[in-house]
């Protein structure tokens, strides 16, 4: 790796670079970094120099993504939808009511810890 410099005044600084990829990041990964940014600056700052960030919103959001999935179908075992065709306003405020309970562990357990 070969260092640049720039010149200002009599001094040289080091013209520094973060490597870093870009990640595709969604609703958790956001949520995450929100929270990072307002309460966990140190850690923040810390992924965001280190060149890390990236990754640690994109593990977030996959880890939450896959509880999501895992924790919708044992909630639909243990609370059966009703039919979508004969009532679909039932079985849309049902799952609503399935997505809100597993999302507010999810946010508990990932993204604001």
């Amino acid at each position: 790796m070969e260092l640049t410099y720039h010149r200002k005044g009599d001094y040289l600084f080091p013209n520094l670079t973060i490597q870093e990829t870009e990640a595709q990041i969604g609703k958790y990964g956001m949520l995450r970094r929100t929270f990072l940014k307002e309460h966990k600056n140190s850690l923040y700052q810390s992924l965001l120099l280190t060149g890390k960030l990236n990754r640690h919103l994109e593990e977030i959001e996959k880890t939450a993504q896959k509880r999501l999935e895992v924790q919708m179908e044992k909630l639909l075992e243990k609370n059966p939808a009703p039919s979508k065709e004969e009532n679909p306003m039932a079985w849309t405020a049902h799952m609503n009511s399935l997505m809100a309970t597993a999302e507010e562990s999810i946010l508990m357990e990932l993204v604001y810890s």
